[in-house]
């Protein structure tokens, strides 16, 4: 296919590599692609304000997976939970079957209670700007994601359905569960993002490894599931490219753009 014009990517298994970096490769070839008039988008369940912190200078990013669109200097699309369900789960969750962990996610902002070390660790990955989760919680609030200490998709997720099924759940990797309004997904938020960019769906493009990817590959007009993708991914996908230890999304782009 042509170079697309707008190429959304997830960043954990995706873009960065196995600890966490962004290939130093890329850096380059996101220079190319401003050059040439393409927008590259950052995708991720991280908050507004971590992206905007990994990509500095970034004028457009998909945050919150989906519930919070970024571009040209603001906030042009948000998608808030519903009180109800989110009054349920904070209510319920103390008793749960399983460890978890909650992190409050506003726009501007996500809010904890005191949390162990490990897991306050993996919460600083995704959230840079934090605040005690103390009283009423941050509005609006956008996401509320659970870090669970077992694993989230097989022990998590199937109680969460059941205890708030008004509520969209997505495993967003081994220990993390994200719960968003049902209309909140990185394909919505990819459709708004070329619709306000004025780029057909047909010249976007998408890279994605895990089921929180699955609407953003679906929307695109291009999917590209990474060599180390879920099995669903890969299923819906246009091509499969090699492992993110690899640098998959980088040898694409330099295909794209060089």
């Amino acid at each position: 296919m042509q170079t697309p014009r707008l190429i959304a990517l997830d960043m954990d298994g995706t873009l960065l590599d196995p600890s966490g970096r962004v290939p130093d490769e890329f850096w380059g070839l996101l220079d190319s692609a401003r050059a040439q008039g393409v927008t590259i988008a950052p995708a991720s369940g991280r908050q507004l304000a971590t992206l905007q912190a990994m990509f500095p200078g970034c004028d457009t990013c998909i945050a919150e997976n989906g519930a919070v669109v970024w571009h040209g200097g603001r906030v042009v699309s948000t998608t808030a939970l519903p009180d109800a369900p989110v009054q349920r789960l904070l209510a319920a969750l103390p008793d749960a079957p399983f460890t978890a962990h909650l992190v409050v996610c506003a726009p501007e902002v996500a809010a904890t209670a005191a949390l162990p070390p490990f897991v306050d660790a993996e919460v600083d990955k995704y959230y840079a700007s934090r605040t005690a989760l103390e009283g009423e919680r941050p509005t609006p609030t956008v996401k509320l994601a659970l870090y669970v200490e077992s694993d989230a998709e097989r022990d998590a997720y199937p109680w969460v359905q059941e205890l708030v099924p008004e509520l969209r759940a997505v495993v967003s990797g081994a220990h993390w569960l994200d719960l968003m309004h049902p209309e909140a997904d990185k394909g919505k938020a990819l459709v708004e993002l070329a619709g306000e960019l004025g780029v057909p769906m047909a010249d976007t493009a998408a890279f994605g490894d895990y089921l929180n990817d699955y609407g953003m590959l679906q929307a695109a007009g291009h999917a590209v599931a990474m060599g180390n993708a879920h099995a669903d991914l890969k299923a819906v996908a246009d091509e499969v490219v090699g492992t993110n230890a690899e640098h998959g999304v980088v040898v694409r782009l330099a295909q794209w753009l060089q």
